[in-house]
């Protein structure tokens, strides 16, 4: 389905894309560049620690399956629950469950920083 189809799905349904969710006519719009990473470093020691949160920026929709480019990340250095390593620059966040919208989810780890980024994730709109 293209984008010029929207107009004859009913108002009561959202259309559904992996990186982008159209609500009803007269709802907001997620963007295409879904959740956002941000780093900040809470704690000089050494080594030092990192604050992660995850944001999600849709105001009507939860994004879910939230996958992060981790680089070499340690499994080690946070529990798999909150941050799991699937495999080399692949880590998914809260087991893939649901981040509301505009809710953040946050976990700290100790070492040098790792460079993260959102890779894969999916809005589910109702």
């Amino acid at each position: 389905m293209n984008l010029q189809d929207a107009s004859s799905i009913s108002q009561a349904s959202p259309l559904h894309y992996s990186h982008l969710c159209i609500p009803p006519p007269g709802g907001a719009k997620c963007s295409a560049d879904g959740p956002t990473v941000k780093q900040s470093q809470v704690g000089f020691g050494k080594p030092p620690k990192f604050m992660v949160e995850v944001h999600n920026n849709c105001p009507m929709c939860p994004v879910i399956d939230i996958h992060i480019k981790c680089g070499n990340f340690s499994q080690a250095l946070v529990s798999p629950r909150l941050f799991k390593v699937l495999g080399h620059n692949d880590c998914v966040l809260n087991a893939g469950l649901p981040l509301p919208p505009l809710q953040k989810f946050s976990f700290n780890y100790s070492h040098q920083k790792y460079p993260m980024y959102p890779s894969l994730w999916h809005f589910q709109c109702e």
